[in-house]
C-alpha cells in the first residue's frame, strides 16, 4: 500500500525517529546510497516558486541515483487547464512519486487520494512537513538530544508553525508559541498538539508577546509575517507584528547559547536581524542543508522498492 507525506500529523514518533536515523546514515556515508533509487523519477509539480525546496529534492533525487522533473505552474496549471486527478493519475503512469507545492492543502489532499504513487507536500497553506522534520533533525544534531528542549515559535501561527507544534509534540518537545492576537495556531491544530504532547511528556504553550515565549527556551524559530498570497496584508501585518521581532535583545532572554532558526527566505530586518540571523547562535543555513539530506530520507522510505 502506498504511503503519502501530507502533514506531520499522520506520521508517529517511531517513523519520524526513522527518518532521522536513516538522514544520519545519509550524511555519514554519502556514497553508500548513490544507487538506491536508480531507474527512479520523481515530478516537482510547483505553483509557487521555491528555492530550498525544489534544490534540495533535485539534487537530493540525483545524489540518489534517481532523475527529477520539474513541471512549473505555467506548464501544468494545476486545477485550470486540467484537473488535479487528472494529473495525478496521468503522472502516477510516467513517474514513482510526486512533490507538490501549492497554495491550498485541499490540493495535495486530492492529489494523494487521486495518485497511486506517493505524494509529497512541498508546501500548503496548512502544513510544510519537510521543513518541520528537517528543523527538529538539525536541533538534536545540535543539541544531542531532544529531551528538555523547548523551543520558542515567534511570529505568524501558518503553515511552518502548524507543522512544528505537530513534530514537536510527537518527538516530547516543548514549545512555546509567541504570536499576537488574530494570528495564533487554530484551535484545532493546538488541541491536536496538545494531546500528543501530553502522551509524549511535553507543554504546548502561548504567548501573546515575544519576550514571555523566548524566556530560558534552547531554540528560537521564526518566519516571515507575510508569505506568499499574503502580499496584500503585509503593511498591516507588519503593524501587528510589532514588538515581534527577534533581535539581540529578545536573544538575551534565551538560554545563553539558543539556537536561532528560520525557515528562510528571511525578510532581514523585519522578522529578524541581521546581527541575529549571522551571529553564532543562527543554524539557519544548516537547517537548509538539512532540508537535503532529510527529504533524501523520505524519498528512500516513501519510493525505493
Amino acid at each position: 500500500m502506498k504511503k503519502d507525506l501530507i502533514t506531520i500529523k499522520d506520521l508517529s514518533s517511531k517513523e519520524i525517529n526513522g527518518i532521522f536515523s536513516l538522514t544520519d546514515k545519509l550524511k555519514k556515508k554519502k556514497g553508500k546510497f548513490s544507487k538506491v533509487l536508480k531507474g527512479k523519477t520523481l515530478a516537482l509539480v510547483f505553483q509557487k516558486p521555491s528555492n530550498r525546496t525544489r534544490v534540495s529534492f533535485e539534487v537530493g533525487m540525483f545524489q540518489l541515483g534517481g532523475n527529477s522533473l520539474y513541471l512549473s505552474p505555467s506548464e501544468i496549471s494545476l486545477g485550470v487547464r486540467e484537473s488535479i486527478a487528472d494529473v495525478s493519475r496521468t503522472l502516477s503512469r510516467y513517474v514513482d512519486g510526486i512533490v507538490l507545492r501549492t497554495f491550498e492543502h485541499k490540493n495535495c489532499m486530492e492529489m494523494a487520494h487521486s495518485a497511486s504513487i506517493p505524494v509529497i507536500n512541498g508546501l500548503s497553506d496548512f502544513s510544510h512537513p519537510c521543513q518541520a522534520l528537517a528543523d527538529l533533525y538539525t536541533i538534536k544534531e545540535k543539541l544531542k538530544s531532544l529531551k528538555n528542549i523547548t523551543l520558542a515559535y515567534i511570529g505568524d501561527g501558518n503553515n511552518v508553525c502548524n507543522s512544528l507544534l505537530f513534530t514537536c509534540a510527537k518527538l516530547g518537545v516543548n514549545m512555546n508559541v509567541g504570536s499576537p492576537s488574530g494570528y495564533q495556531p487554530q484551535e484545532a491544530v493546538l488541541k491536536d498538539a496538545r494531546k500528543e504532547a501530553k502522551i509524549n511528556g511535553a507543554a504546548i504553550n502561548l504567548f501573546t508577546n515575544a519576550q514571555d515565549a523566548v524566556r530560558d527556551a534552547n531554540v528560537i524559530y521564526t518566519d516571515v509575517w507575510a508569505s506568499m498570497g499574503q502580499e496584500e496584508e503585509a503593511l498591516a501585518r507588519k503593524k501587528s507584528f510589532e514588538g515581534f521581532q527577534v533581535n539581540g535583545n529578545l536573544l538575551k532572554l534565551a538560554k545563553k547559547n539558543a539556537l536561532v532558526m528560520h525557515c528562510l527566505p528571511a525578510h532581514r530586518g523585519e522578522e529578524i536581524t541581521d546581527e541575529v540571523l549571522d551571529s553564532r547562535n543562527s543554524v539557519v543555513f544548516d537547517q537548509a542543508e538539512n532540508r537535503m539530506h532529510v527529504q533524501k530520507a523520505i524519498l528512500i522510505k516513501l519510493i525505493k522498492d
